[in-house]
């Protein structure tokens, strides 16, 4: 499928063929396509669990409050977030971007260039990320407002701020996800609708860790599209200033 094909298809499934298996090692494919999907700073502040056991789907749909997605769905994705990895995962992009400017720069400009990103992900990335009961958070937003006074600055670093950050590179995740699983020729089902308490507790995740969303997967019935695709006008969420 093109594209454009592909986007057509994908739909948000409610009800799943219980008759029609599929294949987890395909599943596992697209979620390692996942991956390629762009993050905030390249942090890659998410995890995913691929849930096949059926007594799991079964309290996780129960954990869904029952919705007819989940409890019909022949396997469940579980996106999470995790800023609470972001030094390990600073310190791994770090070693990452080190490699880059010894293989792809010139020698002349590899210092420079390296202590450039210690600065950024030695320095800035833990000291964004970092949380002390909203007081880091406090002390960013009032440095940043007032370099903003001067020159143009990111203004959303709050602890808030930041969680909103983790979860839009999250969801970026998600969608190339479902997209992957729509060209497989795969159905899914994005869903925020759950206890996100229960959903921890049965996957066993730490405190820190939130969940974003889950993805019920499967082979749609044709009752599980519930009637035509609606969006807004497109002339209404375009602008365009030439």
């Amino acid at each position: 499928m093109t594209l454009q094909e592909i986007l057509q298809h994908r739909r948000s499934i409610r009800h799943f063929d219980a008759t029609k298996p599929i294949d987890s090692a395909q599943v596992k494919r697209c979620i390692a396509l996942s991956t390629l999907a762009p993050t905030s700073s390249n942090m890659q502040l998410w995890e995913c669990y691929h849930i096949t056991n059926s007594d799991l789907i079964q309290q996780l749909g129960v954990a869904c409050m029952s919705q007819q997605a989940a409890t019909t769905a022949q396997q469940l994705v579980v996106f999470v977030v995790r800023l609470d990895l972001h030094r390990k995962h600073a310190k791994a992009v770090l070693a990452a971007e080190r490699l880059n400017v010894m293989q792809h720069s010139p020698a002349e400009k590899q210092e420079k260039r390296t202590k450039r990103w210690e600065l950024y992900y030695g320095k800035l990335m833990p000291f964004l990320y970092g949380r002390a009961f909203g007081i880091l958070g406090l002390i960013r937003k009032i440095m940043v407002q007032s370099v903003g006074l001067f020159s143009p600055m990111a203004r959303q670093v709050s602890e808030a701020d930041m969680r909103v950050v983790g979860h839009k590179s999250c969801a970026l995740v998600a969608q190339t996800f479902m997209l992957a699983m729509a060209e497989t020729g795969y159905d899914t089902c994005p869903m925020e609708g759950f206890d996100s308490y229960r959903v921890k507790k049965i996957l066993g995740l730490p405190y820190a860790a939130e969940i974003n969303m889950i993805v019920a997967c499967g082979i749609r019935k044709p009752e599980g599209v519930w009637g035509n695709r609606f969006r807004l006008p497109f002339d209404e969420i375009y602008h365009v200033k030439d």
